[in-house]
């Protein structure tokens, strides 16, 4: 499924071509699975890695995987405006708020540094379909930012997140930004849903899909961004 932009400046921009790429890194080639293609997906139990190079002028990307715990991505994107990909694991939990469990994640990247950089680390959760969309932003760089207004600050799970809410075309975007960014460490997602639901931001939906990756707007020259570790308990 093509991934939404949630970036509000946008930049048309010529399409970077296949012809254009760098060899991508040697992780990829070692790996147990990878792809260039830019809707590349595997399936892996009950997870799926997806490439997800969607976003408009576009550069090269090569996403690789050795389980669902451990994947990346090199990615080539030019340094302009609007997201170019959204790669990602995702699992499809296919419960409602009100009933869906202790919901937690925990992980471990590391992410490029340097100029010509844009993008942000963030979880996808998806409710009713794509009616809802909750973005749980964990680390980002400077030059990229949520859709939506600023709400309020709010503890929830053990953690401060800065608190957004907006609207992407039909569905709504409701975005919570770590007061203090992290590449390492667990988010528990339950306790965010559920306030949206008490605070009547949100109905009792569904939660299906659970995404989470690298918003990448650009990464020019060629940069990796490595999940070195992965977890989805449900």
């Amino acid at each position: 499924m093509k991934r939404r932009s949630l970036l509000s400046a946008a930049i048309a921009a010529p399409i970077a071509g296949a012809g254009a790429a760098l060899a991508a890194p040697s992780a990829a080639q070692a790996a147990t699975w990878s792809s260039s293609d830019r809707w590349g997906t595997w399936r892996t139990g009950e997870y799926t890695l997806y490439n997800n190079v969607w976003g408009r002028g576009y550069g090269p990307q090569t996403i690789w995987a050795n389980g669902y715990n451990n994947w990346g991505v090199w990615a080539n994107h030019p340094n302009t405006g609007g997201i170019k990909s959204y790669p990602n694991v995702s699992y499809t939990l296919g419960r409602q708020v009100s009933n869906m469990g202790n919901v937690y994640s925990s992980f471990n990247v590391t992410n490029p540094t340097g100029s010509g950089l844009a993008y942000n680390t963030t979880y996808d959760v998806w409710g009713n379909g794509h009616d809802h969309e909750i973005m749980i932003w964990t680390q980002w760089t400077p030059n990229v930012g949520p859709i939506g207004g600023y709400v309020t600050t709010v503890n929830l799970g053990g953690r401060t997140w800065r608190y957004h809410q907006g609207h992407n075309g039909g569905n709504h975007v409701y975005s919570f930004m770590a007061t203090s960014q992290f590449t390492s460490g667990t988010v528990n997602i339950t306790p965010i849903c559920q306030w949206l639901v008490n605070q009547g931001r949100m109905p009792n939906a569904r939660i299906d899909q659970i995404q989470f990756g690298w918003e990448i707007t650009s990464s020019s020259g060629g940069r990796n961004f490595n999940v070195n570790n992965y977890t989805l308990n449900r």
